[in-house]
């Protein structure tokens, strides 16, 4: 009797089921101490900004021809990252790929503008306090795009080898919310340096 039930194959589990895992919960760990990361930056822009005499800005209107089509590049990718999670939820894997693959292309344009838009400054990083923050800000912002990118492409070749299900999603539902992350960061980023200054601040 004993000799059967242990020769009987176990339904175990081989891994974390939907979203219930610890690595949801490390991911969220990321992002949260990340977020505390750009807010300090953020905050260190507005102080600084609130406290310097006029003049302070380096750029009182800055250029939005690349930056305003490039956040709107970057919110597109996030909408294109959740239509790939919804393949692998709905078991359409042309879907996932079509999402997962268009999102990495759309941030990787992104990045690739992103360098254009540095080298286009008219200031290096220790021009001023207001160049070493932007500089910092946005170099810091662009290392969280590549590593999205990376995580982008691991989700296109694993979906690609079929390693996902609707109950085996715990690193596609971490990988995207990463990416969410990534992108609403930027929104606060281009707020703060491309859209303060048009309303009168540190001027």
């Amino acid at each position: 009797m004993a000799e059967a039930a242990l020769s009987r194959p176990q339904n175990l589990p081989v891994g974390p089921i939907r979203r219930h895992g610890i690595g949801w919960w490390g991911a969220g760990t990321l992002i949260a101490s990340e977020a505390a990361l750009f807010a300090f930056l953020l905050f260190a822009y507005f102080y600084l900004g609130a406290t310097n005499r006029p003049g302070w800005l380096l750029e009182p209107a800055p250029s939005l021809n690349l930056a305003l089509p490039n956040t709107l590049l970057l919110l597109a990718s996030s909408v294109l990252a959740w239509f790939g999670e919804r393949g692998i939820l709905s078991m359409k894997r042309v879907q996932a790929l079509l999402g997962f693959g268009i999102a990495f292309l759309m941030g990787a344009g992104f990045a690739a503008v992103q360098l254009l838009e540095w080298r286009a400054k008219t200031y290096g990083l220790g021009a001023s306090s207001y160049a070493s923050l932007y500089f910092v800000t946005t170099g810091f912002h662009m290392a969280h795009v590549l590593a999205g990118l990376v995580i982008l492409a691991a989700l296109f070749l694993w979906t690609a080898l079929d390693y996902f299900s609707p109950r085996r999603r715990l690193v596609v539902s971490a990988g995207v919310l990463y990416w969410h992350f990534v992108d609403i960061i930027w929104l606060f980023v281009f707020t703060t340096y491309y859209l303060t200054p048009y309303l009168g601040f540190a001027r």
